[in-house]
């Protein structure tokens, strides 16, 4: 039994550097979405109070605890009201893209801060053990975010880019999947379908972003 305890122990300290990285990868997304939001017309995000770095508005248990464990998960979704959009049809996939496109341009981001202590300061890098772990968690993290909502699987953002290049008939056909769409989505995180996706996807852009 105390073996068992010391094991989990070990296992809960491993996931720690991960812990800031979730934080900022989940807030800077629906940040984002909430930014794009505004600039599209739609107030109800931010009077929400989800234009906010604070992880609090936007915290979901079970999307954390997916995205420590498997470093995909979600975040709580932020609201909007397409009928304030200037242009729904256009402005609904812009708002979904916003978040995808922070947490790449985040993971760029850490991941020339790498290169740059690799480069300039390799002494410092590569003795620190712990402050690998959590710049490498950064870029991870926000990589593994932004591919997996790029899944065209409601309510993923990726599903929202389909808004404007499918018919209005096949559109309300997806409004109806969304509220059903979390089943099948844990359904093919449990069967591993979801990760053999992105799993190639996301060493390839760590290798072009770290090298």
């Amino acid at each position: 039994m105390n073996h068992f305890f010391s094991d989990v122990g070990h296992e809960l300290l491993g996931l720690l550097p991960a812990l800031p990285a979730v934080l900022w990868a989940i807030s800077f997304h629906e940040f984002c979405h909430a930014w794009a939001a505004l600039k599209c017309g739609d107030r109800t995000a931010e009077l929400d109070g989800r234009l906010t770095l604070n992880p609090l508005a936007h915290f979901d248990p079970w999307g954390a605890v997916c995205m420590l464990l498997f470093q995909f998960g979600w975040a709580k979704p932020v609201p909007i009201d397409p009928r304030n959009f200037r242009k729904p049809r256009r402005d609904i996939p812009i708002v979904a893209i916003a978040g995808i496109a922070g947490n790449v341009l985040s993971a760029i981001v850490f991941g020339l801060l790498v290169r740059g202590m690799i480069r300039w300061t390799p002494e410092l890098f590569w003795t620190n053990y712990g402050l690998q772990r959590v710049l490498v968690m950064f870029v991870l993290v926000d990589l593994n975010l932004a591919v997996f909502n790029l899944l065209t699987i409601p309510p993923l953002d990726g599903s929202k880019l389909l808004y404007y290049f499918l018919p209005l008939r096949v559109v309300d056909s997806l409004y109806w999947l969304e509220r059903r769409g979390y089943i099948i989505l844990l359904a093919l995180i449990y069967l591993g379908v979801v990760r053999a996706v992105m799993s190639p996807i996301v060493r390839w852009a760590f290798r072009v972003i770290v090298g």
